[in-house]
């Protein structure tokens, strides 16, 4: 004996068609929303101080490889005292923004914030600032508030760069340097910006109407099973949180 099945009524197959094309809809739009992650800046704050004989061991990307060393050291020899600040790769193929001077070492560059750190800058740079009792005072990062590193480095094999803030003070025999944070690009090859910490202004830009569109919700499984009256609530709720 074949079971018999009770037809559905026709308000009823309607609503569960409506239901139906409303959740494959909604489902292609989950899939939409789901493309790959694109390139980020990430950011790191820090609160450190560099003293004398102090070495900071910076991470850009946190995968337990030392990117670069920010030293500060202090001699004397039987003739002169001296003090030096040194950012050094502690990787190869790692580099610092900075070119030699005339007649003297590779120079940090000091940057600003603004400054575009990419593949046209020079990467020679070592020596941030120096003082002794016979040189002087030497190097670009003398008594300076929130500049900036530009730095080149490698993950998997693949370039990429950032940046680290230090503010430095030098004077009384002594430098003393404050490290507060450091970020770099995901994206292989993209320049950064100096002091930028994320990217969602470039991404504003790029689509402004994507800060105004609020994202469509979708409906609810009993809003769909109430049919027509359960789909107007569902888009009067999502008037009433388009105007909040």
């Amino acid at each position: 004996m074949k079971p018999q099945t009770t037809p559905l009524s026709e308000a009823l197959q309607l609503r569960l068609n409506a239901y139906a094309l409303a959740a494959t809809a909604a489902g292609v739009g989950m899939l939409a929303l789901a493309q790959p992650a694109e390139g980020r800046i990430i950011y790191t704050p820090a609160h450190r101080t560099i003293k004398t004989h102090d070495v900071v061991h910076l991470d850009l990307n946190h995968d337990r490889i030392e990117d670069f060393l920010i030293s500060n050291h202090s001699f004397c020899t039987t003739d002169i005292c001296g003090r030096t600040l040194r950012v050094l790769p502690a990787a190869g193929g790692n580099q610092v923004v900075g070119a030699k001077g005339i007649g003297g070492p590779f120079y940090a560059y000091a940057l600003k914030r603004g400054a575009k750190i990419g593949p046209t800058q020079p990467f020679s740079g070592k020596l941030m600032a120096a003082s002794g009792t016979e040189y002087g005072s030497v190097g670009q990062w003398f008594n300076v508030s929130d500049r900036y590193l530009g730095l080149k480095f490698a993950i998997k094999g693949k370039v990429h760069f950032g940046w680290a803030r230090l503010s430095v003070i030098v004077g009384g025999g002594h430098i003393t340097a404050a490290f507060t944070g450091y970020a770099y690009e995901t994206i292989p090859d993209k320049p950064i910006i100096a002091g930028k910490t994320h990217d969602a202004d470039a991404r504003a830009e790029q689509n402004p109407a994507s800060i105004a569109t609020p994202a469509p919700q979708p409906a609810s499984l009993g809003a769909f099973a109430m049919g027509a009256p359960g789909l107007s609530i569902w888009r009067r709720n999502e008037l009433v949180s388009a105007a909040q």
